[in-house]
């Protein structure tokens, strides 16, 4: 058998802010869609799903993010994730200029949860608190391999 990666799903309480901020961080828009019916009903597990979607792709083509804004069933808002949570923990992007990506994220009301680290003077990377609570983790290479 053999397994390809295909995306991570996010659901999120804003679809279109949630495609500003990660097209503003340089994904691309692939599409969107709604979708509704006996087969979302069957595949995701929720009687009378009906959600608007959105896929995105990285520059390099290599990782994908799917965002739903569900319509029904009705959104369930919950406490943002803690990093220590069980369970989907963020969803993280290499940058070529952590800086850059930063001001990016700040003019979407998304900030550092603590602040910028250094990893073994190989990385310079951060968490922000991105649209509808996601943790995104942002990380710039310090040295090229």
């Amino acid at each position: 058998m053999s397994i390809k990666f295909e995306n991570v799903g996010i659901a999120v309480r804003d679809l279109e802010a949630a495609i500003a901020f990660f097209t503003d961080l340089g994904l691309t828009l692939l599409g969107r869609d709604t979708v509704s019916g006996q087969w979302t009903d069957i595949a995701v597990g929720l009687d009378g799903n009906h959600a608007n979607i959105a896929m995105l792709q990285t520059p390099d083509g290599n990782g994908r993010l799917e965002l739903f804004e569900y319509l029904h069933p009705a959104a369930i808002e919950t406490e943002p994730t803690r990093p220590n949570e069980i369970g989907m923990h963020r969803v993280a992007f290499s940058v070529d200029d952590l800086d850059e990506a930063l001001e990016i994220a700040a003019r979407h009301g998304c900030h550092p949860l603590r602040g910028v680290a250094v990893y073994e003077d190989a990385y310079k990377l951060t968490y922000v608190r991105g649209p509808s609570g996601i943790i995104v983790m942002l990380a710039q290479e310090l040295r090229r391999r």
